[in-house]
């Protein structure tokens, strides 16, 4: 050791513990407010400042850990201990929305589960108003990890305890307002009502337990697929009237975000996982970043960037950041769910003409929740969409003109600077796309198509005029659009679309009924890579796993409310994808007709389709709930 190492270990050791300790928190505490507000979408530029930031903060975790009598006594509280631990769960989750690495979503729930065992910011917090504000961001911010993670149990210990303590907090702290507190709680609540436990019945996420695996997925012919492309990024984006969100992620971007990644299996998630240290902390070794829970033989979950109700600067800006970062083998997935356009006539399912007020107030909003300084208020801008009580000014069934030309993202009083034209995806046609549209103006981006700048992009859009589905007193968006519940999860959409809830399902039905879906969706798969006349667009992306479950799940979609008697010969309640598939996946062809027919009679649900021939039942079909 040289002489200025030992006289710099004799100077530290002269230090007080306690101005040490507090000397690290100031440095992290910069480092933090640095790191905090850097967008999610510019990953690879910002993945030094992580690292930096994480460095500190593992260093003051460890210091505290080991000089924890001596802090104590010195006056160190256990809430500034949980600040911390808080403050190592933020960082994680914020690099997962960077990366979508699924490990360090893990880690931020490890983290905040030992905060809420160990109590940190219990104590005192009905004495100190700042300190109950705390427990209660920590509540939200843990509520959005476990939503993601889909840790459902603990999703509802969260909002039982969230519930308690505003009110309690409301009696205690009387002269002051929690109104933006409630609305949290309600938002939350709408939010869980309508994202059921029918709709979890599968995983959204890619299971290999359930879907095939990428190894044995039937392979396009060369000539045909000039290019094997694989999903490396996503833009998820919904903005709807009354939609129900919680915080910043909307029904619909939670379902598309779900449905892209890898779910991981049990035997990897760390057995160790849950424990605390000795000291009644987490353990040192929590700290290691890099411990991977997902199997490594799969590939890495496709990144994605959600952007809550971007302007269109925004959204343009996040698209040519991410076209930047795609690698050669790439392909950026787009999904926009809005309105089309802000005012004209609307079209009802009867033909009757209606008018439709787009216009908003603004409320609060809780951005604060997802990666904020603790220092901070919860306050920001948002509108009333997010309230608990669905407007009566929407009908059932009721679309929009599409004469617009445009997905409005925000306020109508705005102008354009919230308005989303296929013109503007036009330029980031240089780079593979795929683009979703779930939006009754979605008939204008077939404009996209031939209008490409150098890669042919592939479009799913949803109908123009989407068929009411859930109870009857449901708002349009109360149970999310009915295209992205088809894309993420199938099967419950035909229920509801039959008017079929958890509650009326028999497992033993439930459980045929996803075995010839999966089955028929497999023998789609098949057919379309086997195909002479398969498009080299499609073809292209049918060897990733992910892109080739929304064709098929498209294609599924298509079928069933081409048949179904409500929307049967009805154009505008039909899906649409550019380019064209092969005849041999049209839904009045036999085969797809047997497959909706067979679903349909597992329901008792037969006479609710219209069927052009004969299909021919198989003697194994059992008898199910009735519709």
């Amino acid at each position: 050791m040289s002489q200025q190492q030992m006289n710099n270990n004799t100077s530290s050791s002269n230090i007080p513990v306690s101005e040490r300790y507090w000397t690290l928190v100031d440095k992290a505490d910069k480092k933090f407010s640095k790191i905090r507000d850097l967008p999610y979408y510019e990953r690879n530029r910002y993945d030094t400042y992580f690292y930096k930031v994480f460095k500190v903060y593992t260093q003051l975790w460890k210091f505290q850990q080991e000089n924890r009598q001596k802090l104590v006594e010195a006056g160190l509280k256990r809430w500034e201990i949980g600040e911390i631990a808080s403050r190592i769960g933020q960082l994680y989750y914020g690099q997962y929305m960077r990366t979508s690495e699924a490990s360090y979503l893990s880690e931020a729930y490890i983290f905040y589960e030992a905060i809420l065992t160990r109590e940190y910011f219990k104590e005192g917090s009905f004495q100190d108003f700042n300190l109950a504000n705390k427990q209660l961001r920590f509540l939200a911010r843990f509520l959005m990890v476990c939503l993601v993670l889909n840790r459902r149990e603990m999703v509802h210990q969260l909002v039982n305890q969230l519930k308690m303590l505003v009110d309690e907090c409301k009696r205690t702290f009387q002269d002051t307002d929690f109104k933006e507190w409630k609305l949290v709680v309600q938002e939350i609540v709408r939010f869980l009502k309508a994202d059921t436990a029918f709709m979890n019945i599968r995983p959204l996420r890619y299971s290999l337990v359930l879907d095939p695996h990428p190894d044995v997925l039937p392979h396009v012919a060369a000539p045909v697929a000039r290019k094997n492309l694989r999903l490396r990024d996503a833009v998820l984006s919904s903005y709807h009237h009354n939609e129900v969100k919680f915080s910043e992620l909307t029904l619909d971007t939670f379902r598309m975000l779900q449905c892209l990644e890898w779910e991981p299996s049990g035997s990897f998630y760390l057995s160790a996982g849950g424990k605390n240290g000795q000291n009644g902390a987490l353990g040192s070794s929590r700290i290691n970043h890099s411990q991977d829970i997902a199997d490594p033989t799969l590939p890495p979950n496709p990144r994605k960037a959600v952007l809550y109700r971007p302007s269109l600067t925004h959204f343009i800006a996040v698209l040519a950041t991410i076209c930047e970062e795609l690698p050669p083998d790439g392909v950026l997935l787009v999904y926009l769910s809005a309105s089309g356009g802000t005012t004209g006539h609307t079209l009802s399912p009867s033909g009757s003409g209606t008018c439709f007020n787009a216009a908003e107030n603004i409320t609060r909003d809780f951005q604060s929740h997802t990666i904020h300084s603790d220092g901070t208020s919860t306050s920001s801008m948002s509108s009333p969409s997010n309230s608990p009580n669905p407007s009566a000014s929407q009908k059932k069934g009721d679309c929009i003109s599409y004469h617009t030309g445009c997905l409005q993202f925000g306020n109508c009083g705005s102008g354009g600077l919230n308005c989303i034209y296929p013109s503007d995806l036009i330029p980031f046609t240089r780079r593979p796309l795929f683009i979703i549209i779930e939006s009754d103006a979605s008939e204008v981006f077939k404009a996209i198509s031939g209008a490409e700048k150098g890669e042919r992009a592939a479009l799913l859009l949803s109908p123009n005029c989407s068929f009411p589905i859930g109870s009857s007193d449901a708002s349009r968006h109360s149970v999310g659009s009915l295209l992205t519940i088809f894309l993420t999860a199938p099967l419950q959409a035909f229920c509801l679309l039959l008017g079929i809830s958890g509650s009326d399902i028999e497992m033993d039905t439930y459980k045929h009924a996803e075995s010839l879906l999966s089955s028929s969706l497999n023998d789609w798969g098949l057919t379309l890579a086997t195909s002479d006349n398969l498009d080299p667009v499609w073809a292209q992306i049918l060897g990733d796993q992910f892109l080739r479950r929304f064709l098929l799940r498209f294609i599924f979609c298509r079928a069933v409310l081409t048949l179904f008697v409500q929307t049967y010969n009805k154009e505008e309640f039909h899906p649409e994808c550019m380019p064209a598939l092969p005849d041999a996946v049209s839904p009045r062809t036999s085969a797809f007709q047997t497959a909706v027919v067979q679903l349909a009679k597992l329901f008792h649900a037969t006479k609710r389709f219209v069927f052009t021939e004969a299909i021919p039942l198989p003697d194994d079909i059992n008898s199910g709930t009735r519709s």
